[in-house]
């Protein structure tokens, strides 16, 4: 029943930002594959479809010793769904102006929300990094889990058992 659950509200939240993400700013549905910062093409959107083999193979090209992030799977105007496949600890970070959402696609590991950066430095004019979070929440993930950090909120993946892959969407205000 609980998996029912999970599944419905999954399936509803994604539609839901599909629909939202497909939307330019004046509320007229916006182009598919324009790069980032560019005009979306003239012409019906097209589909884009990153099947199980697509993200397999990306998967077993990734270095077997370090993370290997931002591998992008889908571009849709300033949306960027990229594979992160980690191995080792990351850095954590606060988004200023937007929140994340990551999905796990295989392995497990920890996840660190809440709290205040430690060593914290301005990465760019929208984001801090920080060596670790002092008084976060930790909380085990594993294949199949969603997690949404809200904009401003401190997140690490500072465990990974073995391997984590998560696919990750950042979500502009």
């Amino acid at each position: 029943m609980r998996m029912r659950i999970v599944g419905a509200i999954s399936l509803v939240v994604l539609l839901t930002f599909s629909i939202w993400a497909q939307r330019g700013q004046d509320g007229a549905p916006a182009g598919r594959g324009a790069a980032r910062g560019q005009a979306a093409p003239a012409g019906p959107p097209t589909t884009t479809i990153v099947t199980a083999a697509d993200v397999a193979a990306m998967i077993a090209k990734s270095p077997a010793d370090r993370n290997a992030l931002g591998q992008r799977l889908i571009q849709l105007g300033t949306y960027s769904v990229n594979m992160e496949h980690r191995v080792t600890n990351n850095a954590a970070a606060v988004h200023e102006k937007e929140a994340e959402l990551f999905y796990v696609i295989e392995g497990a590991g920890t996840i660190v929300t809440g709290g205040k950066l430690v060593e914290e430095k301005r990465t760019n004019d929208a984001n801090l990094s920080g060596t670790s979070i002092e008084g976060g929440v930790s909380k085990k993930i594993s294949k199949g889990d969603w997690v949404l950090v809200p904009e401003g909120v401190p997140h690490q993946i500072p465990n990974v058992d073995g391997a984590l892959t998560v696919m990750t969407l950042h979500l502009p205000r």
